[in-house]
């Protein structure tokens, strides 16, 4: 039990965790490439797992240690590991884990990188069922013998289908399968992974974790629920003592060390700074994005918007019993036929066209023409994704604005 508030713990974590050096209340920056050993033996015990320490930074630093042990804390896991990116973060954790051969069940409403991903991985010889994650039961039917992973979003970007996590935590946990849930949209302080029974929840720090748009990061988080003594793929030289660390053990050697995917130790620290503020910036986006689905929903400009807040969505009562103080910053909407879409996002002056979420400005992107563009329209139609998708990312600026922007467009 914390004995802080989260409030409190997230401005303070850092200090009482890390206990930073010289009275810091932030772990400094290490640059520092390479590491000095005065004993020879130190240096083997180090690089063999016998002793902890770093031998070299593409594998671990001082700066990418602390803000590990701050999210591990904050998610309540047993350990994390950051890379360079969220997409880092994924890559490196499915090719760590799985083999030719094997067979995950995925969401077919990923997020357009994810899904390419997904297919890059196909090729590689990785079977993979994409099923509507909204339904357990399309996700039970799938289970196959050869099943080693479940991977899902929280809520699917950009149409906003939520998975129903809770049922298939207890299918993964019944089948001994690995659950992996892209916690992105949702972080740690809306959505408790370990009450779903997450194996391992990975996060694109970029998005709200950091939340202004200036640092690129990712981590991946191991609950402690998943048994890795009863999981084939771990390879004998990564089973340590503990257990529990054997399957963050091989994503660090084989997925961070192998692949190369480093976070830079410049970028942790305006990561660990955004987590300060995450909740308050949650609490203002989620807010405003439901001010502003509600706006839409009630005007006969807007033919359909997508929010788990609203209570016409399908999943508005999944979405209420899984997540704690609003319903994400995400939302989509399609604009009455007629009004060209172009036309109306580029009158807007509060509102920032651009490719990215989880910002603390509003941000507005077509869909169909951008993220999910190489998704091809088949897909797309798969994902309910339509051609003329707005995607907005709310920040927290003043609701009224926003909603004045909003209106200010069909002038």
């Amino acid at each position: 039990m914390k004995p802080y508030a989260l409030d409190t713990h997230l401005v303070h974590t850092d200090r009482l965790l890390n206990s930073p050096e010289d009275g810091a209340v932030h772990t400094p920056t290490s640059n520092s490439v390479l590491f000095e050993f005065e004993d020879v033996s130190d240096l083997e015990a180090v690089f063999q797992g016998k002793k902890t320490g770093h031998v070299y930074s593409r594998s671990s630093s001082g700066s990418a240690v602390a803000l590990q042990n701050l999210l591990n804390d904050l998610e309540g896991g047993v350990a994390a590991t950051v890379f360079s990116t969220g997409m880092a973060a994924i890559s490196a954790t499915l090719f760590s884990l799985l083999r030719t051969g094997d067979h995950i069940v995925v969401s077919q409403f990923l997020f357009g990188n994810t899904r390419s991903f997904m297919q890059a991985l196909e090729d590689f010889g990785v079977q993979i069922s994409f099923v509507d994650i909204s339904d357990s039961e399309q996700v039970s039917q799938s289970i196959t013998d050869n099943t080693k992973m479940v991977f899902c979003e929280t809520i699917a970007n950009p149409v906003t289908q939520v998975a129903a996590l809770q049922e298939i935590g207890e299918i993964c946990a019944q089948e001994n399968i690995i659950l992996v849930v892209d916690n992105t949209m949702t972080p740690f302080v809306m959505f408790d992974s370990k009450a779903v029974k997450s194996s391992l929840v990975i996060t694109s720090l970029t998005k709200y974790i950091a939340g202004h748009g200036s640092v690129l990061g990712g981590v991946v988080v191991d609950t402690g629920l998943f048994d890795w003594r009863k999981y084939p793929n771990i390879l004998e030289k990564y089973k340590g003592a503990d257990a529990n660390l054997w399957g963050m053990t091989q994503i660090r050697k084989r997925g961070l060390r192998d692949i190369g995917a480093t976070l830079a130790p410049s970028s942790a620290h305006p990561i660990s700074v955004g987590l300060e503020t995450l909740k308050l910036r949650m609490q203002r986006s989620c807010e405003n994005a439901l001010a502003i689905a509600r706006y839409m929903h009630a005007s006969d400009k807007f033919k359909t918007v997508h929010y788990p807040g609203l209570d016409t969505h399908p999943h508005h009562q999944r979405a209420s019993q899984l997540f704690d103080g609003g319903y994400g910053a995400i939302l989509s909407f399609e604009l009455a036929d007629g009004i060209d879409f172009r036309e109306y996002l580029n009158k807007l002056a509060l509102v920032i066209n651009a490719t990215h979420l989880g910002d603390t400005r509003t941000l507005a992107l077509p869909v169909s023409s951008t993220i999910f563009y190489e998704n091809g329209a088949e897909q797309r139609k798969a994902m309910g994704i339509s051609e003329n998708l707005i995607r907005l990312s709310v920040g927290i600026e003043d609701t009224q604005d926003l909603l004045n922007d909003f209106a200010s467009g069909f002038r």
